[in-house]
């Protein structure tokens, strides 16, 4: 499980976060003032990489919080199984099968060169390259 610690006041919108265990994509940040005996909270909205839950936190932002490391790699497709697809990473040789995303069913074609991600030991298909 690859993660680093940051400082709620460093995060940023469209950077990932770990919130309920899973990946997410930081979609929102807003931040209060300090009161005259709190500290400033930060809120921040997230959606899942893997799963699309919305999640949310309030926290304060000299507090920290985990992040992911996202690890972006390139595949090639093997065979297209239903609503999966075999792939075989580029670098490692290593095959695999992850499911297909919506956006991606109608253009996705064996031998084709596609980028993907792993997160927290999860693996998702992003782009046909």
């Amino acid at each position: 499980m690859a993660k680093k610690v940051v400082e709620v006041k460093t995060l940023k919108v469209g950077k990932y976060v770990i919130l309920d265990g899973e990946a997410s994509k930081i979609v929102n940040i807003q931040t209060s003032s300090p009161g005259k005996h709190g500290a400033a909270k930060a809120r921040v909205d997230a959606i899942g990489i893997f799963d699309n839950q919305k999640r949310g936190i309030v926290k304060p932002v000299d507090s920290k919080i985990d992040v992911p490391i996202i690890d972006k790699r390139t595949a090639q497709v093997l065979s297209l199984m239903g609503s999966d697809v075999q792939l075989m990473d580029l670098e490692t040789y290593e095959t695999f099968e992850v499911p297909i995303p919506e956006e991606l069913r109608n253009d996705l074609i064996e031998g084709a060169e596609v980028s993907y991600i792993i997160a927290l030991g999860n693996k998702k298909l992003m782009t046909i390259k």
